[in-house]
This record gives C-alpha cells, sequence and structure tokens, in this order.
C-alpha cells in the first residue's frame, strides 16, 4: 500500500536531533515559553521575512488571537462581517465566530480552489471589517488583487497559511528569499497565521501554530492575549487564554524548519509529474500559476485531483494499494454545527467537496510510488 502520508518516515531523519532537543529541555527544565520558543520565533519570523513572530498553541488559536486582538485595538468590534471563502477547511470558518464576528461566505475559483476576488466586492456591506485570505492545498491566492479590495474598502486583510509555510510570493522579480507566504505583511497592517500540525509541511509532534506581522502593536497584544492576557506575570490586561507554543514542539520545529525549502522542492517534483503524467480524461488535475520551473507560489501541501465518481476511483486506488483522502467530503455551509446555513447554496463549493480526491504526495514518496499512481490512474 502507497501511504497517503507516512509522517514517521517523514520524521525518522530528525529521531538523533530530536532525541538531543529533548535531552536539551529535559537539562534546562523549562518547558514554557522558554528559550526554544524563542529561538523558533526568531528563526520563523526571520525566514518568513518579517519582524515578530508569535508562537500559539495550534493554528485554530492563531486565527483567533489575530481577530481577539484587533478588537482589543479598536479595529475590530463583536459583530462585523468577516469575508471568508465558502469551501475553506470549517476551522477557518470557526476562528472568526469564535471570536464573535460574523463570517460571510465567498465561491472560489474552481480552477484554483482559492477565493474568487471578482466576488468578495458584492458581499462587501457597511458592517465589513476585514478579508480572511485561507491559500488552500498550499497555492496562494490572488492577494495583490485582494489588498487592492481592502485597501478601496478600508478593510483588513488577515491570512490563513496553515496550509502555505514557505509559497514565495513574486519571485520572479524579487530575490528568492524575500518575502514567502507572508511578503504582504511588509504592509504593517497584514497578519498572517499558521498550523504546524503534523500533518502540515513544517509539522510539529503535536498541536502547534504561530501568527507572523510587522506590526509590533499587534505582535505585543497576542503575545499578551496567548498567556491569559499577561505581559508581566500575575499582572492581566485582557481577558486572555492560555494558548501557548510548547516549548519541546518548539525544539522540533527549529530542527525541521532548515529543510523545508529542500522538503517543499521534493513535493514540487512530485506534482510537476503528476501533472505532466498523468492522462484521464475523468480526471480534473489541479490548475497551477506556474512561475518558472519551481512552482514558488505552491508547497503542494495537498496534490487535489477533481472526478464525477469520486467513491468509485478511491475504491479502484485502493483496491490497487493507493491511498486518498477527501479534503473535504462536506461543505462548511452543509455542516450540522451550522445549521444557519444549511439553507444556502454554493454550486462552485458544493462542486468541489463532491468531487476533489487528494492524491499522496509527501517528501518521502519515492519516484517509483510516483510512477505507480500515475500508471493506475491512467489505466481507471
Amino acid at each position: 500500500m502507497i501511504p497517503f502520508l507516512d509522517l514517521k518516515k517523514i520524521n525518522e531523519p530528525y529521531e538523533t536531533a530530536f532525541q538531543e532537543k529533548l535531552k536539551s529541555v529535559l537539562e534546562v527544565g523549562w518547558y514554557i515559553l522558554g528559550n526554544e520558543v524563542k529561538e523558533f520565533e526568531a528563526n520563523f519570523a526571520k525566514y518568513c521575512g518579517t519582524k515578530y513572530c508569535v508562537g500559539t498553541g495550534n493554528g485554530f488559536d492563531a486565527l483567533v488571537l489575530i481577530f481577539k486582538a484587533y478588537i482589543q485595538l479598536g479595529e475590530l468590534q463583536k459583530g462585523d462581517e468577516v469575508i471568508v471563502p465558502a469551501n475553506t477547511y470549517i476551522a477557518s470558518i470557526l476562528a472568526i465566530l469564535q471570536a464573535d464576528l460574523i463570517p460571510v461566505l465567498v465561491e472560489p475559483r474552481l480552477e484554483t480552489y482559492n477565493i474568487n476576488p471578482d466576488l468578495i466586492s458584492e458581499k462587501i456591506t457597511s458592517k465589513t471589517k476585514a478579508i480572511l485570505v485561507v491559500h488552500l492545498y498550499g497555492q496562494l491566492a490572488e492577494i495583490d488583487k485582494i489588498n487592492e479590495i481592502a485597501v478601496s474598502n478600508d478593510l483588513l486583510v488577515i491570512e490563513d497559511a496553515a496550509q502555505a509555510h514557505g509559497a514565495i510570493r513574486n519571485q520572479e522579480s524579487e530575490p528568492e528569499t524575500a518575502g514567502r507566504t507572508d511578503e504582504v505583511t511588509k504592509n504593517q497592517k497584514s497578519i498572517v497565521a499558521y498550523s504546524f500540525y503534523p500533518g502540515k509541511n513544517l509539522g510539529s509532534l503535536g498541536d502547534g501554530g504561530a501568527v507572523t506581522t510587522n506590526d509590533s502593536k499587534l505582535a505585543k497584544t497576542i503575545q499578551s492575549l496567548r498567556n491569559y492576557g499577561s505581559e508581566t506575570k500575575y499582572y492581566n490586561d485582557y481577558i486572555g487564554v492560555n494558548s501557548r507554543l510548547d516549548e519541546l514542539q518548539a525544539a522540533f520545529l527549529n530542527v525541521k524548519l532548515f529543510n523545508l525549502d529542500a522538503e517543499n522542492e521534493k513535493r514540487r517534483v512530485i506534482a510537476k509529474r503528476y501533472l505532466s503524467e498523468i492522462n484521464n480524461d475523468k480526471i480534473i488535475l489541479p490548475t497551477i500559476a506556474l512561475r518558472g520551473t519551481k512552482q514558488s507560489n505552491h508547497v503542494f501541501h495537498l496534490f487535489v485531483i477533481r472526478t464525477k465518481n469520486r467513491l468509485d476511483l478511491q475504491n479502484y486506488l485502493h483496491e490497487n494499494g493507493i491511498e486518498t483522502v477527501i479534503h473535504y467530503p462536506i461543505p462548511p455551509h452543509k455542516q450540522k454545527a451550522l445549521s444557519f446555513w444549511n439553507h444556502l447554496s454554493f454550486s462552485i463549493t458544493e462542486k468541489i467537496h463532491d468531487e476533489v480526491l487528494s492524491l499522496p504526495i509527501s517528501p518521502v514518496l519515492t519516484m517509483d510510488e510516483v510512477g505507480c499512481v500515475v500508471e493506475i490512474l491512467n489505466k481507471y
């Protein structure tokens, strides 16, 4: 069986370094917000090209804390509307609701699965105060167009980059090391949330998340909010939460970060083979905005195809030893938890959720395995 994602194999090369980090943390005896977290925050900020990084307990909390920080700073108020793609993973929407804000769904482009900027303006009302941009499956959304809309309407832009670690914007016109997913944070008003869930391109061995920004007030507020609203121990400025990046997970992330670009490049090589070698009129391949040979705006967290008879194809692949996953079978507006939206219809979103199927893609997938997937798909 070719597994969809072999986390054990992905982390095996780091086991010796992990053991050394574990020993170091145990010897130091400091387990919460210690030097490993500080080091990772500095390393990840540098990697992303931003001034500040604030570690959080997970990616969901990273988003919630961004919204709550904006509320504390008076740039958002409870009840404000936030535009969000209709086909995102439900966590993006739950984060908006958790901050007592109102999500407004906008359809994606069918070709890229990212929010369609051409449909945003018609959803803007006097209550709209922000746009949550989700870089779904690892491909950057059309952030330049979205920023133009935001500037014209005085809206905040928040980016959910949980699936897009290391994606690079505008590589053709800028040095390769400049501004990754969150190049937009060169604008003081912009801010990006990350998840380090184990299956992400930069995955920890448990939960973890982070926020990156150039805005010192936002960073400082989020630092307090993640720690019970306290900047100085026992002195609480806000009604905060407990959402701190674990010292041990930060230590593991420090080990893995410096290999992220190489692992992303392996994903691109696999994706290039899929795109060029899969040839079956029953299968719709993803549309990628290519930037040279490196496809720099896409890190292929997932390689998502579409087909009319998804269950039949998934069963066929399973019978032939290939594991696949559906991301995601039920759109947010049809979830029981969001029953107030169940009467709504978003035809593009529903089509995507009915047809998508994710193929194996990871840094440890061999070229022979890739060839096997291609061969079996072409015979379907």
